[in-house]
């Protein structure tokens, strides 16, 4: 796991300018730094040391060095890549070396071989050319921005702030999405001119003509598969089993992340690492340490907890926004850096549950209740009513499932609606948010509706927001994040179950969990999804933390985006408990703090 940056510029001092990249990205690897610089081209690269520690410091280079890389990631089939590989010469015995012969063996091929998580950047001096990839689901970062006849790519966004020329400039478009959504769904960021590589995806760089070319080289696709339930259950056990083993290839410690369900318990079941790392809060309904605990001990396995105050959390929160590069209204964001930290001070690699919630239909939403089952002539009926009553919780669900999928359907955990956007926001010229999935809704519209819905999630939520905050997190402790649900020979399980073997009467992630409860020795394997339980709704309504939250309100980037009036009575009416409107004070608030720090301070 690493960080690597690159510049295609005339700057005459590209060597102190890359070095000023990469150390705005040390903590994703402390170990070692490299640097490739000649001609028009600066390309650098932070080591964290995982596997072949004493040989694998980048860039490395091919034999007669026409074509060298760097590289952040780790591909758990090199061992396998490498035998198809003999008529090279290896000089180290790391994953990156097999990347770069690959490269000259399959050329622009090459990531559909990889298993694992990579963004790697491959320079061919001979063809002035820039290959680089980004893994099938986002697991590793890559972002890219062009100016004029200069181009930066890198893992991080701050790393293009110590670029001289850099101009750092708000997306204000993408304020709407964002309140929807609670991340940034889109490829384009809030640092104006600068884009994600969407997972998947490769991007050439032709160095003398300045040209970016994207292409795609990995799509979702689902399938059905005619096994019977008990035949599915084993292909997913065999799966998981096979993917923890190559997740634990490593040659430091490899420790992980447990909760009380049913995802990590699985993970830690198979895995059996000697150290285990567990969170809470105060709030015992918050708290999963017990639950934990009770795992660990019947595996005979170390856990180690922590319980984090309000006053660490609130004092946490500058930072984690740094680190995020963009806000997320997602709370476990904070915690998944407390969980971090904890694991930092024994391990550099740790194992994580993302993944199985997005293959195998871990959300309630997912499944279809009395009311989504009536025909749509009915709903849009019980629709037009809701329309002109009061707006609660209920009339909105019943509006919103008056609309087909494709027009009500953008997000997992959709904070703001459309017409709430206009109560918030004072600027209107943003994104909509329909026009953001209409191109997943088209290339699947001959797809059964829960198969749109996990298109949708997989391509946005998962990979722009679940992924990024673990990797972001676990990297601001220089710590390796490894989550073996998100492999693709696991997702080519679960993209053949047919919907009752992943979400039926009340239960999701039906198989998995019949899959899990032949290794977890408790009752982990039925427990219903608590997501990552952060106290904040309760915390909000605590004067210390509601002054502050009102006083970010009323600062005068607020008053310029935002509508101060409704943001105070939405923050009173959930410290009164008349509504609660926790969510979208969350929201506005984060992205408050994530401005401040990359627009005010920094």
């Amino acid at each position: 796991m690493c960080g690597i940056t690159g510049i295609i510029s005339k700057d005459k001092n590209k060597n102190k300018i890359i070095k000023d990249m990469n150390e705005r990205i040390i903590h994703r690897g402390p170990d070692a730094e490299g640097i490739f610089v000649e001609k028009d081209v600066a390309l650098g690269q932070r080591r964290l040391s995982i596997i072949d520690i004493e040989g694998g410091n980048q860039p490395i280079y091919n034999e007669d060095k026409s074509i060298l890389i760097m590289y952040n990631g780790e591909v758990y089939n090199y061992k396998e890549l490498k035998k198809e590989l003999t008529e090279y010469t290896f000089q180290t015995n790391s994953d990156t070396e097999v990347i770069l012969h690959g490269y000259e063996k399959w050329g622009h091929e090459l990531p559909k071989k990889l298993r694992g998580m990579f963004a790697y950047a491959i320079y061919d001096k001979n063809k002035e050319e820039i290959f680089i990839s980004r893994d099938q689901f986002g697991i590793k970062p890559l972002y890219y921005y062009q100016d004029g006849d200069t181009i930066l790519f890198g893992s991080e966004i701050k790393s293009f702030l110590a670029y001289p020329k850099f101009k750092k400039e708000l997306n204000k478009e993408l304020l709407g999405a964002y309140l929807t959504f609670s991340f940034t769904p889109t490829d384009e960021t809030f640092f104006k001119g600068v884009y994600r590589l969407p997972q998947g995806h490769s991007m050439i760089i032709d160095v003398k003509k300045r040209k970016i070319t994207i292409e795609r080289y990995f799509k979702v696709e689902f399938d059905k598969t005619n096994e019977s339930f008990d035949e599915v259950v084993n292909d997913i056990s065999t799966a998981m089993k096979d993917s923890t083993e190559h997740h634990l290839i490593s040659d430091v410690e490899v420790g992980s992340f447990l909760s009380s369900g049913v995802d990590s318990s699985y993970l830690v079941s198979l895995a059996k690492p000697d150290k285990t790392y567990t969170i809470g809060f105060d709030l015992a309904k918050y708290s999963e340490i017990d639950y934990a605990k009770d795992l660990t001990d019947r595996l005979k396995i170390k856990n180690i907890s922590e319980k984090i105050s309000k006053e660490e959390y609130m004092k946490a929160i500058p930072e984690v926004y740094y680190h995020m590069d963009e806000p997320t209204a997602d709370g476990c964001a904070i915690a998944v850096y407390f969980l971090s930290r904890l694991a930092s001070k024994d391990v550099k690699v740790v194992l994580s549950g993302e993944g199985a919630d997005e293959f195998f239909g871990g959300y309630n939403s997912y499944e279809d209740n009395f009311y989504t089952k009536l025909p749509l002539f009915i709903r849009k009926t019980m629709a037009s009513i809701c329309k002109v009553l009061p707006q609660n919780k209920i009339t909105r669900y019943i509006i919103r499932r008056g609309l087909p999928l494709e027009e009500s359907y953008v997000s997992i955990n959709r904070t703001y609606y459309d017409d709430e956007l206009k109560d918030v926001l004072k600027i209107d010229n943003y994104i909509k948010n329909k026009d953001i999935v209409k191109d997943v809704y088209k290339e699947y519209k001959n797809s059964n509706k829960l198969d749109k819905m996990l298109a949708v999630d997989i391509r946005y939520w998962f990979s722009n927001n679940i992924l990024t905050i673990v990797d972001k997190m676990t990297m601001a402790h220089s710590i390796e994040s490894r989550v073996p649900f998100t492999d693709i020979k696991v997702f080519d399980v679960a993209r053949k179950l047919p919907k009752n073997y992943k979400v039926s009467d009340g239960t999701t992630k039906v198989a998995l969990r019949n899959a899990a409860k032949k290794v977890i020795p408790n009752d982990a394997y039925k427990k219903k999804k608590l997501g990552f339980p952060v106290p904040i709704r309760e915390w909000i309504r605590e004067e210390d933390f509601y002054q502050e939250i009102k006083d970010t309100f009323t600062t005068d980037i607020s008053k310029e985006l935002f509508n101060t009036d409704y943001l105070l009575r939405i923050l009173d009416e959930h410290k009164n408990k008349t509504k609660d409107n926790y969510r979208k004070i969350w929201a506005v608030y984060s992205f408050l703090k994530w401005y401040d720090e990359y627009f005010i301070k920094r």
